[in-house]
């Protein structure tokens, strides 16, 4: 009964934040759903929509850094059962998202608009944006990404070992996932201030959480990850130098340790 009690909750938190990305996708490109980016709910004041929608993603960004850390899952691991913590991680993540794009107050005021084939090319860079990120999850391991292989297993941690895999775009950029979803946060044929605000503060923190995760990368997998970032670029492409593809430094950059 415990094994499927804990498998069912595995199974609820991917639910759950497969809905909220879908949700996500549909509120910052304006479509199918009621409440989006630009026609939320409405707040008393300029000052107050922008203080409002900074506090909701300040909450999702503690709650997802803070609980990514070494630190609080060994602590966190006493109090909930290992196996069940990436899906708590999951499972906060999803409910964090859903009450920003619930929370929003928007600020609709037009900063640029598109027309012609310069909005056709920015919706598909809008959906190319997705694309990238949920791909980029396929490309390493997405169930134990999102917890569902730990669930199943009914063990903690990743689930093919401490193997730092870079096939396709993790040739090219070091987190292809958070590469994906800035592009999708600026590629808008109508940038209004709320969507100005949500891609300008998304993508600072996306630019900081990644110097946390950078850290815990190096001190897990020392010199073979310090190889990989020397030579491939952690968002932009083009940026450095790259090696032979599927090599670092001399090494297979298949078969080095490495994360997830």
């Amino acid at each position: 009964m415990k094994r499927l009690l804990v498998i069912l909750y595995g199974f609820v938190a991917y639910a759950l934040c497969v809905a909220s990305f879908l949700y996500a996708v549909a509120w910052l490109g304006n479509t199918l759903v009621s409440n989006t980016i630009d026609r939320g709910a409405a707040a008393t004041s300029p000052g107050a929509a922008i203080a409002v929608n900074l506090l909701l993603l300040a909450a999702f960004a503690i709650q997802h850094s803070v609980m990514a850390r070494s630190a609080f899952k060994r602590w966190w691991t006493r109090i909930i059962p290992p196996p069940i913590e990436r899906s708590t991680y999951v499972l906060a993540a999803s409910l964090g998202l859903f009450a920003v794009c619930l929370g929003w107050r928007s600020l609709p005021a037009v900063v640029w608009q598109a027309h012609g084939a310069a909005a056709s090319a920015l919706w598909v860079l809008f959906w190319f944006g997705w694309v990238v990120a949920l791909a980029s999850t396929f490309m390493i391991d997405h169930f134990d990404l999102f917890g569902l292989r730990q669930t199943f297993a009914q063990r903690t941690g990743p689930g093919s070992g401490p193997m730092l895999k870079t096939p396709l775009l993790y040739r090219y950029v070091r987190h292809p996932l958070m590469l994906g979803l800035v592009i999708a946060f600026w590629a808008t044929p109508q940038m209004t201030v709320g969507h100005l605000l949500f891609a300008v503060t998304t993508t600072l923190y996306i630019v900081l959480a990644l110097q946390l995760e950078e850290r815990d990368l190096l001190r897990e997998f020392g010199a073979a990850y310090q190889a990989y970032r020397k030579r491939v670029p952690m968002l932009l492409p083009g940026t450095k130098l790259h090696c032979r593809a599927g090599h670092v430094d001399g090494i297979d950059a298949d078969h080095v340790p490495g994360p997830r």
